[in-house]
């Protein structure tokens, strides 16, 4: 067994060897600890719902970069509750506190090494905190890891557990999955259905031909260029339109 000092209370708190994870008598603090020593272990409440999770989907779905009618032929297939572990350090660098963020457990899901700890939100994880049944990912990095690489002098650090929601959707018969960050709403995407470019670039050419073409016929008939650029312009916008609208 060994033992440590309780970061809250500085009660003493004993524990297996290896274990992650210790929880104070005194208080009821959770303890995160790591080969560096131990540290407090946060976790940020979710501010985002199921249903607004899916709603922030559907409007990140009908952005112009992605498919034509994305938002409403999407079909959500799976949508999943967690807390995702990354560490936060506040540094002293250069006569100021900065707040540095990595991710505390491996992960290939979109987003997650660019997650921000929300403002004021966060609380110590004891008895009294609710998961709301969130699965709770288990962090397999170590925190000593990332201390070399860190500028100026230590300050604070600890194990924070953010609160995302994971979504899976299918469109044309693939799947894709996104996070929707719980705390700020913003939604991460690796891979996603993309709008189609070659319409845009057909009415581009179009316009570049026809204004060169027009510019040439201006050395002889400038009424008559200016009359067919006036036509062109008109001609590009109501076709830029008809392809936002409906391609």
């Amino acid at each position: 067994m060994a033992s440590i000092k309780c970061p809250k209370c500085a009660a003493p708190v004993t524990f297996d060897t290896g274990t992650k994870f210790a929880k104070c008598s005194y208080c009821s603090s959770q303890i995160y600890i790591d080969r560096s020593g131990a540290g407090f272990f946060y976790a940020a409440p979710f501010m985002v719902d199921e249903a607004n999770a899916i709603g922030l989907f559907k409007r990140w779905a009908a952005g112009p970069t992605r498919a034509k009618d994305l938002d409403k032929r999407a079909q959500v297939a799976g949508i999943s509750k967690q807390y995702f572990p990354v560490y936060m350090f506040k540094r002293n660098v250069k006569e100021r506190e900065e707040v540095l963020i990595e991710p505390a457990g491996s992960t290939t899901l979109p987003g997650l090494h660019t997650l921000k700890v929300p403002a004021g939100d966060l609380k110590i994880f004891d008895a009294s905190f609710d998961t709301s049944g969130a699965e709770m990912i288990k962090p397999d990095i170590e925190m000593l890891s990332y201390m070399d690489s860190l500028p100026g002098e230590p300050k604070e650090q600890a194990l924070v557990y953010l609160p995302i929601w994971r979504l899976v959707y299918v469109f044309d018969q693939k799947r894709f999955e996104v996070v929707v960050d719980a705390s700020t709403g913003e939604v991460f995407s690796a891979s996603f259905p993309a709008r189609s470019s070659a319409a845009y670039m057909l009415v581009a050419i179009f316009g570049f031909f026809a204004f060169a073409f027009e510019g040439l016929l201006a050395l002889s008939s400038l009424t008559m260029a200016a009359i067919l650029m006036a036509m062109t312009v008109a001609g590009i916008f109501v076709a830029s339109y008809y392809v936002a609208r409906r391609l």
